[in-house]
Parts: structure tokens; C-alpha cells; sequence
């Protein structure tokens, strides 16, 4: 099944110098055709071979532009993460100037998210590549990276009690807690039809955690994780 062209994200292609410059479009229909190919069929149908007969090319001239596998997935990251991260950013600016509500917005919009089909599929299949590859594993990382860091400036606005690097922590946590309910409340999966109370309790119950939370509490929880916060 194809995916639909209004759920993709759009990419940032890196500009390519000389020859390749003139082939942005074919390059994008490249990259479209290799996303469609990762998200419906998965990393073992990822070939050359499948993604030129996806776009209806022939592997030659598919070459041209990529001639390694390694050089379509690194480039094809770079893109859709980069798109990710841009449409993120977009969000935000839309938001509200209130530190509260542009955290809940970030919030809401990545679970939101979540549940589409092409990110409940592809970010599975891009961990799977990570795994294996270091390239991948190090786009991967710096796009949760840059993801974090939105994350941790809304937490300092909201409670500026906290240092910059307990922000940081507290935003992975955010990240790790919002970026689990792919396995099983994204799309199409047994716990979907949850989604909008796992969202509004991923919302109360992160926002208290950021208001309420000390620097005393995160001290304490290093020298005893098991300690609950009062």
C-alpha cells in the first residue's frame, strides 16, 4: 500500500554541488520512493534494486545519483530528520508565548504524532538500521539530541529552579516516556483506541513533574533511586 503523500513530512535535501545540482527533483523522488519502501515493506525489503523499481527507474541510473546503499540511508535521514525537526520547530512557533501551554504543545504534538502511520512505522525500522549502523545510529542520535534540547529550554521557562543540565535530564525522560507509546499505542497498534487518556495523563502528570520538581529531588534520587519524590 502506498503511503500517502500528505502524511510525508517535508524533506530538507542537503544541496549537492556540480552535476548532482541539477537533480534535486529526481533526487526527492528517490528519497520518497526509499521512505515509502521503509515504512510499508520494512528494512529487509530496503535495496537499491526495490526502492529504483518503486520510482521506476533502472538500478543504473538510480547510481548515478547513490552509489552505495549506505550513501541513500545516510542521505535519506539527514532529510526526513531534519524535516521532523523543522515541522517540530514550526509547531512551536504557532504556540503560545506562556512557558506552561508551549510545553504541553510540544507534548501533545509529538504523541499526536505518534499515532500516524508513517512515524509509527518508520521510527521502529530507523532503531532496527541504528543498531547496525553507526552512521545511522549517530543521525538518529543527534536528531533525539536536538529534540531534547527544545524540550529542556521549555522546562527551564517553565521552572527555572532547575540547572540547564537537570533540564536536560528531565527532557530525556520526557522523551523516553512520550517516545514508548510507539510500540504500543501508535498507529494501528492493540492500544491505540488509549491514546487520548494516555495523552492527557502523559500531559497532567509530565507538567507536575516539571512544576513540582527540586534540584534536592534529582540529588536524592542519585544517591537512592528508589527514593519517591514527597
Amino acid at each position: 500500500m502506498e503511503q500517502d503523500q500528505d502524511d510525508l513530512p517535508v524533506m530538507r535535501i542537503r544541496a549537492r554541488p556540480g552535476a548532482y545540482a541539477c537533480g534535486t527533483e529526481t533526487i526527492e523522488q528517490i528519497l520518497r520512493a526509499a521512505l515509502n519502501v521503509l515504512v510499508e515493506e520494512g528494512s529487509n525489503a530496503f535495496t537499491l534494486r526495490r526502492i529504483a523499481a518503486e520510482c521506476g527507474m533502472k538500478v543504473g541510473n538510480l547510481s548515478y545519483y547513490f552509489p552505495h546503499k549506505e550513501n541513500l540511508v545516510e542521505e535519506l535521514l539527514e532529510a526526513i530528520l531534519n524535516g521532523y525537526s523543522d515541522m517540530a520547530d514550526e509547531e512551536l512557533r504557532d504556540a503560545s508565548d506562556d512557558p506552561e501551554e508551549r510545553l504541553m504543545c510540544g507534548i501533545a504534538f509529538t504523541l499526536d504524532d505518534i499515532r500516524s502511520k508513517l512515524t509509527t512505522n518508520l521510527f521502529p525500522e530507523l532503531w532496527a538500521l541504528a543498531n547496525h549502523n553507526e552512521k545511522v545510529d549517530r543521525l538518529v542520535q543527534d536528531f533525539y539530541a536536538r529534540a531534547q534540547e527544545r524540550i529542556a529550554l521549555s522546562v527551564r521557562a517553565v521552572n527555572d529552579t532547575l540547572t540547564e543540565e537537570e533540564c536536560r535530564t528531565v527532557a530525556l525522560f520526557i522523551s523516553a516516556t512520550i517516545e514508548g507509546t510507539t510500540i504500543f499505542a501508535g498507529h494501528a497498534k492493540p492500544w491505540e483506541p488509549k491514546m487520548p487518556e494516555i495523552k492527557a495523563l502523559a500531559i497532567q502528570s509530565l507538567m507536575h513533574l516539571v512544576k513540582t520538581l527540586r534540584s534536592d529531588d534529582l540529588r536524592a534520587f542519585r544517591r537512592s533511586p528508589a527514593r519517591l519524590a514527597a
